[in-house]
């Protein structure tokens, strides 16, 4: 039989054919080109550093890693490990400072195993020491630069570049949190996130930053207003060309430990008897303090009335109402020489736009899962929490040491307070309020702006720059990407149906 007129001709190369995989050869030169291109010297060397953050609580050992060639670029550095130290902060090896550096071992034997081995003499380690160590300095000044100096010994033991331990201000430690997570969302150059998408997180610009320790809590956004009545809260900076002005307040003992000490100052202060009724902690519950732990706090020692010898029995209530009340004594809102305070005297503008919350705050409020919900249903969560009898909450939670499990409707309630009353954070604005544990791979805290300012890795001036922008790399991906799944499939379907024998065919 003969073949159908035109099947020949079908069988035949067609020009089409040969444009169609000319172009398509082209595609895939060109979305190889583009990524070879612009990721060439990702990971040819890398560098690490290392940060201790000696909290008043506890010491956490962080470990950062970033391209070399790219160290001038936001976004690179990211967190690879974090060791938390065993026992207390630093300031609490105050009575045996001997000991003090015994505990860092372990992380820094684990850094030394992270980190490769050439690396080890370029690698720099820093300590800062936060709330606890001012603190301890003002309560006995020679103790804390011996317990600094014990700390100095045991990490120069190591083969890393030690670059000193220092007790950080409160303003640097809250300025380097606000550094911190908005290098990690870009907010100082491009993001990643393509211009014409809406942005799912945060919006633009800069973002505040709540930090929330055991002795300290810090508050740093750039405000809408462009003169600040307290020069003394007003930090100025120059991220790669742009220029910041960012108010920025540490309050020393206000953080959530040092905060309760205050509230129960204030319960004996206020009570004729040793045994008190608390409603902080929870119907069931009973502590016995010694008072010479509030005599030894320079937060309330200037005001304890009590034999530093003696004892206070805490038996709990669990009743939120009352327990809000009682904290709202701890701060002093009658004296305001601004236009606007936060507590105790102390300026604060009004804030507005995204903060990210963390540390403490992110913690308190993931325990009680309310990290994402609205400010009225963060409230009733809270009610329910401080009202459940003891014993019920220590079979919910078996697994949560007792301290911190027998505190969290105080810290809640004290954050509620403290974020709702005191900063002024409306029902509206409560929403802007993001709490963050991680942001990537890395912790949301002061330790990664802290290493960034000291190693000059934000720069004034606008430093280098790959190829392409982050937007424009993924446009040319995408694009290169549906050109070459489009030549794909027409190919496909022109083989599988071919136009001549639809034609010609009877």
């Amino acid at each position: 039989m003969d073949e159908p007129k035109g099947a020949k001709l079908c069988k035949r190369f067609h020009p089409k054919y040969a444009a169609m995989g000319f172009l398509l050869i082209v595609a895939i030169i060109a979305l190889i080109t583009v990524a070879v291109t612009q990721n060439s010297s990702a990971t040819k060397n890398r560098k690490y550093g290392i940060v201790l953050d000696a909290g008043s609580s506890h010491t956490n050992l962080y470990i950062y890693e970033w391209p070399a060639e790219k160290e001038n670029d936001t976004g690179v550095v990211q967190q690879v490990h974090v060791c938390e130290v065993d026992g207390p902060g630093i300031s609490g090896y105050a009575d045996r400072v001997g000991e003090v550096g015994v505990p860092l071992r372990h992380c820094m034997d684990k850094a030394k195993e992270l980190v490769p081995k050439e690396k080890h003499p370029e690698t720099p380690v820093y300590l800062g020491a936060t709330a606890g160590m001012r603190l301890l300095r003002l309560e006995n000044e020679n103790t804390a630069k011996k317990v600094l100096s014990a700390v100095e010994e045991t990490l120069r033991s190591y083969p890393f570049r030690f670059q000193g331990a220092r007790i950080l201000t409160g303003e640097e430690e809250g300025a380097y949190g606000w550094i911190t997570i908005n290098y990690l969302l870009g907010n100082f150059k491009e993001s990643i996130w393509p211009k014409f998408l809406p942005r799912i997180f945060f919006r633009t610009g800069t973002i505040g930053a709540l930090d929330l320790g055991g002795a300290s809590t810090q508050i740093t956004f750039v405000p809408d207003q462009e003169t600040l009545e307290s020069p003394a809260d007003t930090a100025n900076f120059s991220l790669y060309g742009k220029q910041y002005t960012v108010y920025t307040h540490s309050f020393l003992c206000y953080g959530k430990d040092q905060a309760l000490w205050l509230k129960l100052l204030q319960d004996v202060l206020e009570s004729s008897s040793s045994r008190i009724r608390d409603p902080c902690f929870h119907q069931g519950y009973e502590r016995t303090l010694n008072i010479s732990n509030l005599c030894k706090s320079p937060c309330t020692a200037p005001n304890i009335t009590l034999p530093c010898s003696s004892q206070l029995q805490i038996e709990g209530a669990g009743d939120y109402e009352m327990c809000l009340t009682s904290i709202e004594k701890i701060f002093n809102t009658v004296h305001c020489p601004y236009s606007s305070c936060s507590f105790n005297g102390v300026f604060l503008p009004p804030v507005s736009g995204d903060f990210g919350a963390f540390s403490a705050f992110y913690y308190v409020m993931n325990f009680l899962n309310a990290t994402k919900k609205p400010m009225d249903q963060v409230i009733e969560e809270v009610k329910n929490f401080c009202s459940k009898p003891w014993n019920q909450v220590k079979a919910e939670f078996p697994k949560v040491k007792e301290k911190y499990l027998s505190e969290y409707c105080f810290s809640a309630t004290y954050i509620f307070s403290l974020l709702s009353q005191r900063y002024n954070f409306t029902k509206e604005k409560w929403q802007g309020i993001h709490f963050l544990g991680k942001i990537g791979s890395s912790d949301a805290g002061w330790t990664l702006g802290y290493m960034l300012n000291l190693t000059n890795m934000i720069p004034a001036e606008q430093s280098y720059t790959q190829p392409l922008s982050q937007s424009s790399y993924i446009t040319l991906m995408a694009i290169c990407s549906i050109l070459v799944v489009c030549l794909l499939v027409i190919g496909y379907v022109s083989y599988r149906k071919p136009k001549c024998l639809k034609k010609d065919v009877i």
